[in-house]
This record gives C-alpha cells, sequence and structure tokens, in this order.
C-alpha cells in the first residue's frame, strides 16, 4: 500500500485535545493536498476526528476552520495553480474559500471510536495513560481488518510495551509531536525493534512531507525530549533544596529559577517550565521513566507534596498559565508559593533580597529573545560563555554547575543509547525545547 493510499482512511483519537487538534489539522490539510492531486482523483480521503466530549469537536471545527484559512491565504499562489481547471474558481477569495471547504470535507468528527476500525491509519493523541491507549489500541484491532496502522503520540511511554501489550505485532510507531504541533518544528520518531520497517519508513515521508525536523530515538522510557528535560528539572530541584537550607525555599526557587533563564540564556527559568508542562505531567513522566530505568531514582518528593496541595501548573482552557512553583499575572512570574505559609511570596521581594546574592550576569549578557535572534549567535555565545567561566559571582558559580550537569544529562542519553548521536540532543533542546544552544558543548568544559 503506498503513502497516498495509507492517508485515504484515517483517524485520529483525541482529536478534540490540545495535542490531536494539531495532528488532526497537520494530517488533514496533507490529506486535502493529496486528494487535490489528479494522480488520486480515484481515492477518497477521509479523517475521523475522535473525542469523548461533542463539545470540544465543536471547537476544533472552529479552530480547524480559522487554521485552515490562514494556511490558505499563505500559499493563495500555489492552490490558484491546484485549481486552475475550476472556471468558477476566478478571485483569490473564492480560491481560498473552496480550498478550506475541501480540507474541512475531509474531518468528520465524532465521538464513537467505531468510526476509527476501518481505518488505515489511526494516530492517537489522548492523555499519557498506558492502560487507555493499550484499550483503545486493542478495541481497534480486534474490529478493524487486522493491517492498520498505529501512531502513537506518547512521550514517554515505551513503544514496545504498549505494542506488545494491544497486541498490534509490530504495526505501532512513536510519533512524537512538541507541543503545538502546528507550530513546533520537532517530531521525535521511536520505533520499536518490533515495528514493521514499512511503517517506520512512512513516518519518515510524513514527517518530511509535514516539513517537520525529525530527530530519531531509540525506544527507551522518556526519549530524548523527556530524558533531557526529566533530568534537568531533577537538577534544579535538588539545587533548590540546597539553596533552600541557607535562604529559605521561595528565595531557592527564585535563584535557581533566575540562573537558568537569565545566566544560562533559556526561553523560561526551569520552575516556569515545570509549570507550563504541569507538575502532575512531570510526576507522570518521572513515574514512566523511575520504574522502567531501576536505580535511576528518578522521584522528587517535593513535586509530590505540592501536587498534594493542589499545586499543579498546567494551562487554562485559553492557554493562558495555571500557578504552580509560580504565581502567573499577566502571563509573567509574580511570585513563588512558600508551602509554610500556602501563599505566594511576590517576586518583586525575592528579587530585593536574592538579585544581590546572585549578582549580575556578565556584561555581555542578552536575553534569550535577543540571542536568537543574532545572526552572529555562535560568536556571541562563545564569547558570553568566555565571561561566564571567568565570573566569581554565585549566579555565575550556579550557572556553570547547573549547565555541566545538563551536559552530562545529554551525554548519557548518548551513552544509554537513547541517542544515537550527540547532535541529535543538541537539536532536540534547540528545536523542541527553544535552547539557543545544545547542551553537548564546549561551553561548560
Amino acid at each position: 500500500m503506498d503513502y497516498a493510499k495509507r492517508l485515504e482512511r484515517v483517524s485520529v483519537l483525541g482529536a478534540a485535545g490540545k495535542m490531536g487538534s494539531g495532528i488532526v489539522l497537520l494530517t488533514a490539510l496533507e490529506m486535502a493536498d493529496l486528494s487535490l492531486d489528479p494522480a488520486h482523483r480515484g481515492l477518497e480521503f477521509v479523517l475521523n476526528a475522535v473525542d469523548v466530549s461533542s463539545k470540544a469537536l465543536g471547537g476544533l471545527m472552529k479552530y480547524l476552520h480559522a487554521q485552515v484559512l490562514r494556511a490558505a491565504e499563505k500559499k493563495a499562489v500555489t492552490l490558484r495553480k491546484v485549481y486552475e481547471k475550476r472556471e468558477d474558481l476566478v478571485e483569490n477569495e473564492e480560491i481560498i474559500r473552496q480550498y478550506v471547504d475541501d480540507v474541512l470535507a475531509i474531518v468528520r468528527p465524532t465521538t464513537r471510536l467505531e468510526s476509527a476500525t476501518d481505518s488505515r491509519l489511526v494516530f492517537e493523541a489522548v492523555n499519557e495513560d498506558p492502560a487507555l491507549k493499550v484499550k483503545l489500541f486493542g478495541a481497534i484491532n480486534t474490529q478493524g481488518p487486522g493491517d492498520t496502522w498505529f501512531l502513537t503520540n506518547t512521550s514517554s511511554i515505551p513503544i514496545h510495551e504498549l505494542n506488545e501489550k494491544a497486541g498490534l505485532g509490530g504495526r505501532l510507531m512513536g510519533v512524537h509531536f512538541y507541543n503545538p504541533p502546528a507550530v513546533q518544528k520537532l517530531v521525535e520518531l521511536i520505533p520499536a525493534d518490533t515495528t514493521l520497517p514499512e511503517l517506520a519508513e512512512f513516518c519518515r515521508e510524513f514527517a518530511k512531507k509535514l516539513r517537520k525536523t525529525v530527530v530519531p530515538s531509540h525506544d527507551v522510557a522518556g526519549f530524548i525530549g523527556n530524558g533531557h528535560f526529566m533530568r534537568d528539572a531533577l537538577h534544579g530541584l535538588a539545587e533548590a533544596e540546597r539553596l533552600a537550607k541557607e535562604y529559605g525555599f521561595t528565595d531557592a526557587v527564585y535563584m535557581v529559577n533566575k540562573v537558568t533563564q537569565d545566566f544560562l540564556i533559556r526561553p523560561m527559568g526551569i520552575f516556569q517550565l515545570i509549570d507550563y508542562v504541569g507538575l502532575d505531567v512531570c510526576r507522570f513522566i518521572l513515574g514512566v521513566m523511575n520504574d522502567r530505568l531501576p536505580g535511576r531514582h528518578l522521584h522528587s518528593p517535593r513535586l509530590e507534596a505540592l501536587i498534594a496541595k493542589g499545586i499543579l501548573g498546567g494551562q487554562f482552557a485559553d492557554g493562558s498559565q495555571k500557578d504552580g512553583f509560580l504565581k502567573y499575572e499577566k502571563g509573567r512570574p509574580a511570585g513563588v508559593y512558600d508551602p509554610d505559609k500556602g501563599a505566594y511570596a511576590p517576586i518583586a521581594e525575592l528579587a530585593a533580597r536574592c538579585d544581590p546574592r546572585l549578582g549580575a550576569p556578565p556584561k555581555a549578557w542578552k536575553p534569550w529573545k535577543a540571542v536568537i535572534g543574532d545572526a552572529q549567535r555562535s560568536e556571541y555565545l562563545d564569547g558570553y560563555f568566555r565571561e561566564l567561566r571567568g565570573a566569581a559571582t554565585t549566579g555565575a558559580k550556579l550557572a556553570r554547575a547547573y549547565g555541566r550537569r545538563s551536559k552530562e544529562i545529554g551525554l548519557g542519553l548518548v551513552t544509554d543509547k537513547v541517542a544515537a548521536r550527540e547532535d541529535d540532543v543538541n537539536t532536540v533542546l534547540l528545536t523542541g525545547f527553544y535552547h539557543a544552544y545544545g547542551p553537548i558543548n564546549a561551553y561548560f568544559d
């Protein structure tokens, strides 16, 4: 079965969720483009958008309309050629409207899982719950034709484990989009040892057609992205606990967050990133990794304690940030949670105490956004980290230790055969986490 025929009948599970909606959008656009190619005139492309919530599916269709319209406007010139034989389509507005209609006509929103049983390709983007994933795979596999290919967006659960428990016989592949899928360029591709070679080849072609940056990961719990992020987060938590003995918890969290964002030139400090992902989500991923990687001690009592208090982080439905380690006002950190008081200490008060302790960053320092846009980024970073290595401030010392640990984690992923190459680790952090530089570098030798 060739590429286009495999994409003729597709289902996305969890279609109305944050990840699923982006996957539906990208897949529907690809299917529509195939359907408009004269070579595929005889194929009928259908994408079942499956979700438990009919209300959420209504929101999905509104999202798709807006996003497809935007995509059509960007490629109006190309679409004019696609529809050149349509004499009824003259103005760009007419062509754009027709393309939107053609894409949306492919998508069939439904709450019925049975609609997925005749699909040739099923993409799963439900909650990160292995039992739920296995249940869904098994149900479709039992009722379907027996040759369906399954793609899972899991960010941590081993593919071979899901494949074996669902009895898929190698018809499962990990295709981990980063959030949000429609914007993020990175895709981790994770085959199990049993994954069919033709399925792996299809996934590579699919990701290429979507113009994604593809990084292969071996089938080890956490893969490359969370393999690094979770260990990096645990180091940040350990540093905060160490500093808390001298300065108190709120000051320690503020200091580590500032060092990781400012001194290390990252888009977010480590505690803000944990909040963005969600404390409960981080705990779950750590649990997946800890259970499957014995002796690594991938666990945080502090996370457990805060989650027990209802401090969860994550986002609201509109994408705004929920409070976690940090309190947020208009999207910006405004406080740090004090577990003893059950309240947030204001950032302004913490900054007044902690910034003098840390000392200023090197004189060459520029914020992450300016560095990302610097055409001479490599030269700038060389100079900046040269200054950082020579600085004697507490902030510089913490940053150097953090950078060395981040590099050690990255190298460990290669040693443990999670990543095939050092460049793959760097690409994941550069592309998936928007870092200004990869963790495996000479800055922290």
